[in-house]
């Protein structure tokens, strides 16, 4: 009867937390598409001839202040802007507009200037489920610029041959590692790096990007003589293969490719299976040589890549000129990978 009793209440706190969660989305969504609507309402009105002759620049700010009366907090000169920015950036509500976003993410999406920028923090915040606290890391540490194959500008160029490896829409350059609280110096101390990732797991995971799951640490891989560890090892579900992690406290080395390249091999020969692609192997460094990389394995590989990390958050200034160096040198790789005569 205890059980009973017990299974009944937990079944009745389920439905009621399932219920009050729609009903907080489905009045978020209506919320947000209110808000669109009024923004919708500001730019037409601007663009009345005889309204605008009329009341000047002074539409929002009289709005503004009549909402306040009649509703209270929340409409503000600097939130109704927002909301006429709302129209302006994505004109088709129903086509543009997820619907499980809520209004402090769309009004930090709208602040960004980049129309590609601005989509892919809308689609990914929606599909992966991002807390605004979430989206709002990911735009401070340039998300969008550190995925290697979200290039746009390359794309758009002919001449160029265009990367058409999946994978690289899942590896980044740099990988901030902030949250790990570590000093930025820690050189020979990988398994200090290795312990606070696993402590930090959640975080790690949101930062490698979609699809990640975790399947464990200092992974065994074993021959009939011999034993080897891989320090990380995760499966990504959209790329339907096993990711290998090695962590380097220290500038990239041909030791350290030629160690990652041993151990994709053996990886696919005793652990993937049929269903599987191929494995990839990510080698994590505080800095890398591009002579190094562009004469090794590396230059060509589909499976192995090297990329730096940060364990302290860098400037925005800093952080742009790594991401604009890093795309200097792919666009130097591509010219160079070009049919000659284009």
């Amino acid at each position: 009867m205890e059980k009973d009793l017990i299974n009944l209440y937990e079944n009745v706190v389920s439905i009621l937390n399932t219920g009050r969660k729609r009903a907080y989305q489905q009045v978020n969504s209506i919320m947000v598409e209110s808000y669109w609507k009024i923004g919708q309402r500001i730019v037409e009105s601007e663009q009345d001839g005889n309204l605008r002759a009329k009341y000047g620049s002074k539409i929002i700010e009289n709005l503004s202040k009549y909402l306040s009366d009649m509703f209270g907090r929340g409409f503000s000169e600097a939130n109704l802007l927002n909301m006429r920015n709302f129209y302006i950036a994505f004109p088709d509500y129903s086509h543009d507009v997820p619907k499980n976003l809520s209004w402090s993410h769309i009004s930090r999406i709208i602040r960004i200037e980049n129309k590609k920028e601005r989509d892919y923090y809308l689609i990914e915040a929606a599909n992966q489920n991002w807390s605004f606290r979430q989206l709002e890391r990911n735009i401070k540490t340039k998300y969008f610029q550190r995925v290697l194959s979200n290039q746009e500008e390359l794309k758009s160029d002919n001449s160029l041959p265009v990367p058409k490896s999946f994978t690289k829409e899942f590896i980044k350059d740099p990988y901030i590692l902030e949250f790990l609280d570590l000093p930025e110096n820690i050189e020979g101390k990988e398994s200090l790096l290795e312990a606070a990732l696993i402590n930090n797991l959640k975080q790690f995971l949101l930062e490698l990007g979609k699809g990640f799951s975790f399947v464990g640490q200092q992974f065994r891989l074993s021959t009939e003589t011999d034993h080897f560890y891989v320090d990380l090892v995760f499966y990504n579900y959209i790329l339907k293969c096993f990711v290998l992690i090695d962590l380097k406290t220290t500038k990239l080395s041909h030791g350290d490719i030629g160690q990652m390249d041993m151990y994709v091999k053996m990886f696919d020969e005793l652990k993937r299976g049929r269903e599987d692609n191929p494995t990839i192997g990510i080698i994590l460094c505080t800095d890398k040589s591009e002579t190094m990389v562009k004469y090794s394995v590396l230059n060509d590989s589909k499976q192995i890549f090297a990329s730096k990390y940060k364990t302290v958050l860098p400037s925005e200034e800093e952080l742009a000129n790594m991401i604009s160096v890093e795309k200097d040198k792919l666009l130097t790789d591509l010219s160079d990978k070009a049919p000659k005569g284009q």
